[in-house]
Order: structure tokens, then C-alpha cells, then sequence
């Protein structure tokens, strides 16, 4: 493959030249990279959903936040973990007017956003209107801002945005894709849903190359999770016994999964050898993910397939007609889907979600660079504070 990082270099001597090559930054300063800007749906959506459509309540964020704070969580995502791993606080939701800092990078994502631009309204669907086109736009605009307030030499607001040359010393993440994959997985099928994967893939490539044209040079991909392991689609996917693994995973859900992860990678490389002077990273979070479902013993924690925050009891825990804090009116009484007291013994939060326990596992494994090709440990370019 093109880029030198594709080439076999150990890891160790990899991690050394990484090291070497950051270390002329400052010298007050722990981290070469001085932002994270991020592009999702709700895995990574810190508030801008309900920012937008404010109603968010129930027992999301208890672990952590101790309320609601616009986390589709217990407690801290991915992103949290990825933003304290920089020592900079919590990305500020791009759509958050009141209360956002935004000199340390800012958060693009949406809960129920897509790649591809949705078809649909809202109202109708479900799907949110800030797909993956429309957060690029709102990154551009984002930028263009930036240049103009510190050209302008400080009027009103400069003390909340980052400095212009901030945009190649930043990490650009990627977590979205989920909800094109799972929103027409009922209606159509696998073999349906894998008719338009390609485009879903070219959509995030084709995004990675036009921040790479505003300045940006190190992105971090997160791949699709094995979504055939989440309550929520065992539940609503129509399945036979046989379909099911021996862990109780859905096989041609997570079979499909595999074959976009697989896409995505190579479109990764590729887009790898077109950017010279960018590191693109394709992190495995799969691999993690489907490990946690699979064996959470293995981790110090006790339930895969079970949602924590749910209505049904055993063996999923959740129910198509009441999510996660809701109350409704089911035969002649009121039922109410509740949190578990102990979140830290589940790998699904709410059924579609994961844990702040399950978030922070696969969090440690992207910080050491295990899962990460080409090899890229943050926990060596950024050590904690």
C-alpha cells in the first residue's frame, strides 16, 4: 500500500517515530493535538440532539452525570474518554447556543443521524436531518467563523472559539453509520441493506478528503458494532433459532457487518494513498464490542444481551413498544421501563446503546493502539494528565 504507515514496521519502532515526530510542539504542552472535532450519530452525540429537540429525561447519565445530559449512556461515551485522554474538556455540542466552549474543538454529531441524507422527516421516521453532509457543512461554516473572528481581531465570542491554526493539530473522529445500516434492516433485509453500503462507505471517505482540503490531517474512524448482538434488533428483526450464534447473536446481521467493516477498511487504504501528508486510522471497535457481548465475564462484568434500561426481563430486557425511561399504558396497566442498579455489569445500556463500563473497555483499547491499523497509540502521544 501506499503510505509508509501501511508498510510492516514494528510497533514499537512505529510508536517511537510517532513520538519523535510530536515532540516538537510546545514544550508546556502534553499533546500535540490541541482539538478533537466529531462527526456522529448518537454513540458520540454529547447534547446536540437535544439541544435541537429539547426532552431528554429518565435515567440517562446516572452513573456519571448523575441527570440527563444529552449522552445516549448511563454515563461517558467514547469521545469523553478520547477528549480526557487529550486533557480537554468534553466536546460542547456544535448545536448547543447556551453554555458551549468550543476552543478545544467541538462535537458535530446528532443521535439518529446517518451518512446518507435522509428521505424522511424526523417525525416521520425518526432519523435525524443532520446527516453526515450536513455536519461537514456546519464544520466548514464552523472554520470559515474562526478565520473571520480572529481576522477581525476579537469581537464578541473569540474567547469561547480556538485559535485559526488550530485545524491541522486535531483529531477528526468518525463514529457514524449505524443508523443506515439498522434503519432499513426490518423493511429490507440483509441483502437489501448491503445494496447501498458502498455509497455509505464513499460518503465517509469523501467527507475525510474535504476536511483534508480545510486543513485537517489525522482522522480516527470508528467501524460499524456488532449491532446483531443488540436487544433492539434481536427483537425487531424477524429471525428463526437458527439464525442465532451461540452466544445469541443475530449471524447474517453480524455477517453483513463484517462485509461493511471489510468495505470500509480497504476504502480507508485507499483513501490512505490519496492523502499523502494525512493519518487516517481505522479503529476496530467491533472486534472489542462483539468480545464484550461475547464473554463480559471476561471483563468484570456479568450480562451481553441484556439491556441494562428496559421493560420485558430475560433474556434481552427490551421492549419495541417502551424504551428507555418511558412510561406508557401496556394491556390494562402502566409499565415503565427502568434503569438496573448496576450498570457497570452491562455491556447495553438501553438496548441500542452501550455502557459507560463497555464505552471505557473499548476506549482503553483505541488509547493503547490495539486496535488501531495502522498502529496509533494516543496513550503515547498524549500521556494522561
Amino acid at each position: 500500500m501506499g503510505s509508509v504507515l501501511n508498510k510492516r514496521i514494528p510497533f514499537s519502532l512505529l510508536t517511537v517515530i510517532i513520538v519523535i515526530l510530536f515532540s516538537s510542539c510546545k514544550a508546556d504542552s502534553k499533546c500535540g493535538f490541541k482539538a478533537i472535532f466529531n462527526f456522529g450519530d448518537s454513540n458520540s452525540d454529547t447534547g446536540g440532539f437535544w439541544a435541537a429537540f429539547p426532552a431528554q429525561s429518565g435515567p440517562w447519565g446516572m452513573t456519571f452525570f448523575k441527570k440527563p445530559v444529552g449522552r445516549a449512556s448511563d454515563g461517558r461515551l467514547i469521545i469523553d474518554f478520547l477528549a480526557e485522554s487529550l486533557g480537554i474538556p468534553f466536546l460542547s455540542p456544535y448545536l448547543q447556543s447556551i453554555g458551549s466552549d468550543f476552543r478545544h474543538g467541538a462535537n458535530f454529531a446528532t443521535l439518529a443521524s446517518t451518512v446518507l441524507l435522509p428521505n424522511t422527516s424526523l417525525f416521520v421516521s425518526g432519523i435525524s436531518p443532520f446527516s453526515l453532509a450536513i455536519q461537514l457543512n456546519q464544520m466548514k461554516q464552523f472554520k470559515v467563523r474562526v478565520d473571520e473572528v480572529h481576522s477581525s481581531q476579537g469581537p464578541a465570542g473569540w474567547h469561547t472559539l480556538p485559535p485559526s491554526n488550530v485545524f491541522g493539530k486535531s483529531l477528526y473522529t468518525f463514529y457514524i453509520g449505524q443508523n443506515d445500516f439498522t434503519s432499513n434492516l426490518a423493511s429490507i433485509g440483509v441483502d437489501g441493506v448491503k445494496q447501498y453500503l458502498p455509497q455509505v462507505i464513499g460518503q465517509i471517505a469523501g467527507t475525510i478528503k474535504e476536511i483534508y482540503g480545510i486543513g485537517g490531517r489525522t482522522f480516527l474512524v470508528l467501524n460499524l458494532a456488532p449491532v446483531g448482538c443488540y436487544p433492539a434488533i434481536l427483537t425487531g428483526y424477524n429471525h428463526t433459532i437458527s439464525d442465532l450464534d451461540k452466544f445469541g447473536c443475530l449471524i447474517p446481521v453480524n455477517n453483513a457487518v463484517k462485509y461493511y467493516n471489510t468495505l470500509l477498511e480497504k476504502a480507508l487504504s485507499k483513501t490512505r494513498t490519496e492523502l499523502k501528508n494525512a493519518t487516517i486510522i481505522y479503529l476496530d471497535t467491533h472486534k472489542i464490542l462483539l468480545h464484550l457481548f461475547q464473554h463480559p465475564k471476561s471483563y468484570g462484568m456479568k450480562h451481553g444481551i441484556k439491556a441494562c434500561c428496559g421493560y420485558g426481563g430475560l433474556p434481552y430486557n427490551f421492549s419495541q413498544k417502551l424504551f428507555c425511561g418511558t412510561t406508557k399504558v401496556i394491556g390494562n396497566s402502566s409499565a415503565t421501563a427502568k434503569a438496573c442498579r448496576d450498570p457497570q455489569n452491562y455491556v447495553s445500556w438501553d438496548g441500542i446503546h452501550a455502557t459507560e463500563a463497555a464505552n471505557r473497555r473499548i476506549s482503553t483499547a483505541i488509547l493503547d493502539g490495539s486496535i488501531s491499523y495502522p498502529p496509533f497509540a494516543l496513550n503515547h502521544l498524549c500521556p494522561s494528565y
